[in-house]
């Protein structure tokens, strides 16, 4: 997914892009947001908004990392380092060798199967897939390429280059003894479980960030996803937690567990969640959603249970994130506005301000 979000950037290449659902960027928005997005995988013309704005975010980095293993110490363990965060492509070459335009086609509700060399693809007597649209006089290269992809729909893929997305887990394995025993908790899923203060089944012992599991009780409008922001925000409060405790001191959990806010951009534009975005633990029959979609400008998404707002999804320039965060947590009742709520002519700002 990580490439196909900057795919404004990626020019002069053939982009084969593999999902097991039924639309694009499942993992954050509902398909009527991806359909919106879906014009920006065959521009070639650029992005909306400004992909030169300056980035001010801290970069970390784990030394030595890359370093061959001849380099290292004998024993040494192979370190691993940071994810590749949101601005991995600054300052590189997004330009494939092919003059032509850039194309994506896109495999819905497929997994990658197998990944073969051209001798095995050969013996096997598999024949490879056409990827995008070619001139007449430009052959298919046919067995040629580096490497071949087998999914699960039968089509197999020649490519210089496959990046694999496929979401973030719990690392815990440096916890675990050799005899496959380890001392501190672990939810089912292999996260370190944390309680409301960061603490772990460990006395001294704290978790932050991906690695861990929040076992206490959520608000009903937050809930744990392995992003970035949350890791950021987890460890700033772990920090604060220990230094109390060496206090003997408790802290109160901090505002930011109260709702759910995640900030990023898809295809140059700025997407904002709140709250339970895409009805997250909630029946059909407990919610309703407001919609208001501006083709190529917006996309607003208000999700509402029992006439109060619960969470949304604001693409683009909306100037509403404001408004909907203070909705969703003061829990206004909205029964008698939701015909005008995201009525264009209605300036709702004014209105809750």
């Amino acid at each position: 997914m990580v490439v196909l979000l900057h795919r404004y950037e990626v020019k002069g290449c053939q982009v084969v892009w593999v999902i097991r659902h039924t639309a694009i960027c499942h993992t954050f928005v509902d398909e009527g947001a991806a359909v919106f997005f879906l014009p920006h995988l065959h521009d070639d013309s650029g992005c909306h908004g400004d992909t030169a704005e300056l980035r001010k975010r801290t970069k970390y980095v784990c030394e030595g990392v890359g370093e061959g293993r001849e380099e290292r110490g004998e024993g040494e363990k192979e370190r691993i380092g940071s994810a590749l965060g949101p601005d991995w492509h600054t300052g590189r070459q997004m330009k494939g060798r092919n003059e032509g335009p850039t194309h994506v086609q896109v495999e819905y509700e497929v997994e990658v199967k197998e990944i073969l060399t051209a001798s095995q693809v050969k013996s096997r007597g598999l024949q490879p897939s056409k990827i995008g649209p070619r001139p007449p006089e430009e052959p298919q290269l046919g067995y040629q390429w580096p490497i071949f992809v087998a999914l699960t729909n039968g089509k197999v893929f020649g490519c210089d280059l496959v990046v694999s997305a496929t979401g973030v887990f719990p690392n815990t394995t440096c916890l675990t003894s050799s005899a496959g025993q380890t001392e501190v908790e672990l939810s089912e899923e292999g996260g370190v479980v944390v309680d409301n203060q960061m603490r772990t089944s460990l006395s001294h012992v704290y978790a932050a960030g991906d690695v861990c599991t929040a076992r206490w009780t959520h608000s009903q409008l937050w809930f744990q996803m392995r992003l970035w922001t949350q890791g950021r925000q987890m460890g700033s409060y772990a920090a604060r937690a220990m230094v109390a405790h060496s206090r003997n001191e408790e802290v109160s959990l901090d505002f930011c567990f109260e709702l759910f806010a995640h900030v990023t951009k898809f295809f140059g534009y700025k997407v904002v969640l709140l709250g339970l975005y895409n009805s997250q633990g909630l029946d059909t029959s407990q919610y309703e959603v407001l919609l208001r979609c501006t083709k190529g400008q917006e996309y607003v998404k208000a999700v509402l249970r029992d006439g109060r707002m619960v969470g949304g999804i604001l693409i683009g320039e909306t100037d509403l994130e404001e408004t909907f965060e203070n909705l969703i947590l003061n829990q206004l009742d909205l029964t008698d506005l939701k015909d005008c709520l995201l009525d264009p002519r209605v300036d709702i700002e004014d209105y809750f301000d």
